[in-house]
């Protein structure tokens, strides 16, 4: 069943109830228009009713918490501790280059120097 389909039946139950607590109703009349017995109306009933006084209560401001799904912290925690031994790796390869660079102009300065020695 689609969703728009349930949605109309609910409206269309909760109008019933409605009348019934208004007194437009009877409780029988509801249970016979919705094609159920009177015990299964009150059931339904006692579930809006129940369900209107939860909606109807106070609720904190604001948009309401996140669940943190755990598996998914523990990926992201995952990801973050990656991503640091990557910046780490590549600081290392950036401070060998600049080592090698370093050393190079010395090596080669000290080759030409004992080959003119010779």
């Amino acid at each position: 069943m689609n969703r728009t389909l349930q949605a109309q039946k609910a409206r269309h139950r909760a109008a019933l109830i409605l009348k019934v607590r208004s007194g437009q109703l009877t409780a029988t009349a509801a249970a016979q228009t919705l094609g159920i017995s009177r015990q299964a109306y009150y059931q339904w009933e006692q579930r809006a009713l129940k369900a209107m006084l939860s909606a109807l209560e106070e609720q904190p401001r604001g948009r309401p918490r996140q669940v943190r799904d755990p598996h998914k912290a523990a990926l992201q925690q995952q990801v973050e501790q990656l991503q640091k031994q990557v910046q780490l790796h590549e600081q290392r390869d950036q401070l060998r280059q600049l080592i090698n660079q370093w050393r190079e102009p010395r090596a080669k300065a000290r080759g030409s120097s004992t080959k003119k020695k010779q």
